[in-house]
C-alpha cells in the first residue's frame, strides 16, 4: 500500500520554496511567479493565470480576452487576491492574517503546480470523494486541486 502522509523528498529547497517558510510567505513568493507568468509574451504561460483572475472575480468587469493585451499592467495584489480566493478568503489582506495558523497542507495544490511532487507517480480523480474512497484500498496522499483531486503515490 501507498503511504498516505506527506512525501518529504519533495524538491522545495531548489525551487526557493522551503518546506520551512510561512504560508504567506510561500503565498507572496508564488505570487510573483504567477505574476511573471501572467505577464509573458506566451500566450500558453500567460492565459492559464489569466482565466483564474478572471474566474476569482478579481477583475470582473473584464474578460480574459479583455484582460489579455492589459497584462503587462497587472500588478502583484491582483494575483494575491486571486490566490486568496482560491483558498476560500475574500481578500488577500483577510489571508495574509489567517494563513500562517492553518497547516501547510493547504497550499500543496500550489506545491503540486510548481512540480515539487514530480519524482512521484499521480492518480488523478474527479472530486476529493472518490479519491477518498481510492484512497482507503491504495493509499496516497492526497491533494484538492480545484474540484479535482491527486493522489500522489510514494
Amino acid at each position: 500500500m501507498w503511504s498516505t502522509q506527506f512525501p518529504h523528498a519533495i524538491h522545495a529547497a531548489e525551487s526557493g520554496f522551503g518546506g520551512t517558510l510561512p504560508n504567506s510567505d510561500f503565498l507572496r513568493r508564488y505570487a510573483k511567479r504567477l505574476l511573471r507568468a501572467a505577464r509573458s509574451e506566451r500566450s500558453s504561460e500567460a492565459l492559464p493565470i489569466l482565466r483564474r483572475i478572471v474566474a476569482m472575480q478579481v477583475t470582473p468587469e473584464i474578460s480574459v480576452a479583455e484582460l489579455y493585451p492589459l497584462r503587462a499592467s497587472l500588478q502583484l495584489k491582483h494575483v494575491l487576491h486571486m490566490l486568496a480566493r482560491e483558498l476560500g478568503y475574500p481578500s488577500w489582506e483577510i489571508c495574509s492574517h489567517k494563513v500562517d495558523p492553518q497547516p501547510s497542507a493547504l497550499l500543496d495544490r500550489y506545491r503540486f503546480e510548481l512540480g515539487m511532487f514530480r519524482d512521484f507517480q499521480t492518480n488523478w480523480f474527479p472530486d476529493m470523494e472518490i479519491a477518498r474512497d481510492w484512497q482507503r484500498e491504495h493509499g496516497g496522499y492526497l491533494i484538492a486541486y480545484g474540484r479535482q483531486a491527486v493522489a500522489i503515490l510514494h
